[in-house]
């Protein structure tokens, strides 16, 4: 087992090899040990061999400095400036706890930026200051729009977290893919059909072929026509407020193509503002939380994430050799055995 700390360490070090700065590489590397000591393997530190080729490839900008661009009232941009998603992603997120604390609700978008991981953990700040947080992001075409065969819009994932009083917030996260992308990555580097029902091929028949889906094919919308529908929701959100290419626009992360200019959408409500007291919030969500739970096997939307996080910050994460031998590589450390001195 190694700890976070460590494993944050070696990718810090894999992306500044890479090109990226001290800042942008240390907001990466924590935001993907986080996603992978929440059992997000697919958000997580596999992600890591692809931003430092992107990084070696200009595809993502190691040097970008993320800068806001407009703002007023309880909206603001923030330009990304082509580096990777997480430090952009950081200043929107704050500006928007600011803009809320003191109008009651903003809006923060982010352009010329990359894949934003694991959505819901750029919320957390947000609901630490007693704030409901929302996000959105487009991203390169992987969804067939509906009646159509070829991928177009991108999995636009949604987010949203509810605070709570001495207890952890409420977690939703979902693309609108029946599964993420990355966790077809998973089966596809373990040479592993996929079930079908995840993944049309070029001519929109079912595929259990993990590389077709990532490469040729198209992911099925959850829910059918109604994912779809709300892909266009999110693209329209991530896109035309905000001013980023659409998601037909962005070339694969997977083949070689164009820089990304994805498109972020941040949203915080504060219920002090909203109602004059959050002892109205905090008791709605308190009743609706425990009525909910009072059926036999509910669980809460994001509990086993804390549950696994909890768990990992205490014993760390176990590797397999495979994984060891990439993520030293990436690295570059030539040393055989791995210590928690590192």
């Amino acid at each position: 087992m190694t700890s976070l700390t460590v494993l944050t360490r070696l990718a810090t070090q894999a992306l500044k090899r890479a090109g990226a700065t001290k800042t942008m590489a240390e907001a990466t590397a924590r935001a993907l040990v986080s996603a992978e000591a929440q059992g997000l393997s697919g958000h997580g530190l596999q992600r890591l061999a692809l931003y430092c080729d992107h990084l070696r490839q200009g595809r993502a900008l190691g040097k970008a400095r993320p800068r806001v661009v407009h703002q007023k009232g309880a909206t603001a941009l923030v330009d990304a400036g082509g580096g990777l998603a997480f430090l952009a992603c950081e200043k929107a997120v704050q500006i928007a706890i600011r803009r809320a604390r003191k109008l009651g609700v903003s809006f923060v978008g982010v352009c010329k930026s990359h894949h934003m991981g694991a959505l819901a953990d750029h919320l957390v700040p947000i609901a630490s200051a007693g704030m409901v947080g929302l996000a959105f992001s487009n991203s390169p075409s992987a969804i067939n729009a509906w009646g159509g065969k070829k991928a177009f819009y991108g999995t636009n994932p949604i987010a949203a977290i509810f605070p709570r009083q001495n207890a952890e917030p409420v977690v939703i996260d979902l693309s609108l893919t029946e599964v993420t992308r990355g966790k077809i990555m998973v089966y596809a580097k373990a040479g592993r059909p996929i079930p079908l029902g995840w993944a049309v091929d070029r001519l929109g028949q079912p595929t259990t072929d993990a590389q077709v889906a990532l490469s040729e094919g198209s992911l099925n919308a959850i829910g059918g026509v109604k994912g779809a529908a709300l892909a266009l929701m999110v693209e329209l959100l991530c896109v035309a407020l905000t001013g980023a290419a659409c998601s037909f626009e962005n070339d694969s992360y997977f083949e070689p193509g164009n820089k990304p200019d994805i498109g972020h959408a941040i949203l915080a409500i504060n219920p002090l503002q909203v109602m004059g007291t959050n002892e109205i919030y905090f008791e709605r969500v308190e009743t609706l939380i425990m009525a909910l739970l009072d059926s036999d096997g509910v669980r809460l939307p994001g509990a086993r994430r804390h549950e696994a996080l909890a768990k990992a910050k205490l014993e760390g994460l176990n590797f397999s050799q495979s994984q060891w031998v990439e993520l030293r590589a990436l690295a570059g450390i030539k040393k055989t055995i791995l210590d928690d001195n590192l």
